[in-house]
């Protein structure tokens, strides 16, 4: 497994706590933060994702 593929997973959660926190307490820049750290984390996992066919092929 690649650093990308496990630092998108920390981005994941990082942005669903953000999100939540945003939510709970009624800031929609925190939500759009924490959806935006979603959106990366998922990006670097298929980066990582990508990267670790390449290496096997």
């Amino acid at each position: 497994m690649t650093d990308l593929r496990t630092k998108g997973t920390i981005n994941k959660a990082k942005g669903k706590v953000e999100e939540g926190l945003g939510k709970l307490v009624g800031n929609p820049n925190e939500q759009a933060r924490g959806q935006a750290h979603q959106a990366e984390g998922e990006a670097q996992q298929a980066l990582g994702k990508a990267q670790d066919a390449v290496r096997r092929a």
